[in-house]
């Protein structure tokens, strides 16, 4: 059984919401989660019926979001800490944190360790498109890449689309400010002669390629990446409000919302909704 060790003091709200995404996993996958943290507090959110469902691992301490990712190194009683010790010691298969992503990565990269020939990390995210999804690769780990880096990040986000996304040929590319060969910066002209290696590299691909399917994996790096993440967001949240402000208008559009709620909107929230697509995979 996959054994999944989960930092259940991280995040903006405390254990209660990390416990309830752990319930409704386990009622859906078969898995063991270790729950690291406060045990009095987890198990006051915890129901009587998954007690025996999970391991609980004490932890006196909690990074917050707004200490400093180099101290996470320094705090061994923290729950992100203990979480990622019990990888590297064999005794769990992975783990997941909703709390301070630069502790995390940091954690994860100086503890675990990287896969062999990778220099640096990468957090790789999945963008809605119109039939299927893409997967965006640096999105915040690595603001200052070197085009070896972003060489390393198309291996990884091509091996993770085949193994994990299911892709037999993933279709990869290198996001730029145009598609011609020519197009880009010093950095990402040195990463497409590199990447030219990479068996299902496609060449330079544009902003607007991320969302209509034309590869399976952007890359790029974590600087650039974030920026489009968050601007994605912001964007979509700015079309839900509009949306809502124009069919508080008039009573036709009131009556027509209320008849695309479930078929239509339900659908198009889960399509393009970020809260819809979970965390961010470190590489």
């Amino acid at each position: 059984m996959i054994r999944i060790a989960i930092d259940a003091m991280g995040g903006d709200f405390g254990p209660e919401p990390i416990i309830e995404g752990v319930i409704q996993a386990l009622d859906q996958k078969s898995f063991l989660p270790i729950l690291v943290g406060e045990r009095e507090q987890i198990i006051s959110f915890l129901p009587q019926y998954y007690l025996d469902k999970v391991e609980i691992v004490e932890s006196s301490d909690v990074v917050s979001m707004s200490d400093q990712a180099t101290q996470a190194l320094k705090r061994k009683e923290s729950s992100i800490y203990k979480a990622v010790e019990l990888v590297r010691d064999g005794k769990a298969d992975g783990v997941v944190s909703a709390g301070h992503s630069g502790a995390t990565m940091t954690l994860a990269t100086l503890r675990i360790g990287r896969l062999p020939h990778i220099s640096k990390p990468a957090l790789a995210t999945i963008m809605p498109t119109i039939s299927t999804k893409t997967l965006l690769l640096d999105v915040g780990a690595v603001t200052d890449c070197t085009a070896q880096n972003l060489y390393e990040f198309a291996i990884m986000g091509e091996v993770y689309a085949q193994k994990v996304l299911g892709l037999s040929t993933p279709r990869v590319g290198l996001l730029s400010n145009g598609e011609e060969d020519s197009k880009g910066n010093a950095l990402t002209k040195e990463a497409f002669k590199l990447m030219k290696s990479v068996p299902g590299f496609k060449g330079n691909v544009e902003g607007s390629d991320i969302f209509n399917g034309t590869v399976d994996v952007v890359v790029c790096d974590g600087y650039t990446g974030n920026i489009v993440l968050k601007a994605s967001e912001g964007v979509v949240s700015t079309v839900f409000d509009l949306m809502k402000t124009q069919i508080r208008k008039s009573i036709p559009a009131k009556i027509g919302a209320f008849m695309m709620k479930k078929k239509v909107f339900k659908k198009l929230k889960e399509k393009v909704d970020y809260a819809e697509y979970g965390g961010a995979p470190l590489l």
